[in-house]
């Protein structure tokens, strides 16, 4: 069964990307005092696509981390009965860092409540900004991202697939049916 649509093709990703790196330098005045961290999965690669753009534009290293939140979900019960824990890698101080939270969908929020939760144990950063790829709609709880690569208002009965060349093969984002990816 084929996706019922393309969202993002490769070239559509790329350009998301360079846009957001863009607003954030223009939001920070910069990239000094920037760090970016990836939340498992697909977050990671669409941080470090990030973080190689910033570099580019401001000429500065950005550092980058890795954060699972598996242990912070509030449905962690109900997810797995042994659930899979993966690295989190952040390998610098966040105290005095703004850090640019990124990850591939936003949905309910839940991810994102969880993923602060991991973040301000590993110490209390200057601010935190949320950049999503795709930004579905459906939040159950008050979060909103900073940095949108595609608003994509779907339906509960939708799935937003994003495919990335370093954990899938190809870059692109498609939207299926529920039923049809069971």
């Amino acid at each position: 069964m084929p996706a019922k649509a393309t969202i993002l093709s490769a070239d559509e990703i790329r350009r998301g990307l360079t846009r957001i790196a863009h607003e954030i330098v223009e939001r920070n005045r910069g990239a000094e005092d920037l760090a970016i961290i990836g939340v498992h999965t697909r977050g990671i690669p669409l941080a470090a696509r990030l973080a190689s753009k910033l570099s580019e534009l401001e000429g500065v290293e950005i550092p980058t981390g890795m954060l699972d939140i598996t242990l912070y979900r509030d449905d962690l019960s109900e997810v797995a009965h042994q659930p899979i824990i993966r690295e989190t890698h952040v390998p610098f101080d966040i105290a005095r860092r703004r850090v640019v939270l990124v990850d591939d969908v936003l949905y309910t929020g839940r991810t994102v409540r969880a993923a602060l939760d991991a973040l301000i144990d590993l110490g209390r950063p200057l601010g935190i900004q949320l950049a999503v790829l795709i930004d579905r709609g459906h939040r159950e709880l008050p979060i909103r991202a900073d940095y949108v690569g595609k608003n994509l208002p779907t339906a509960k009965s939708e799935l937003v697939k994003v495919k990335l060349q370093e954990t899938d093969g190809v870059d692109i984002v498609e939207l299926w049916d529920l039923e049809d990816v069971k």
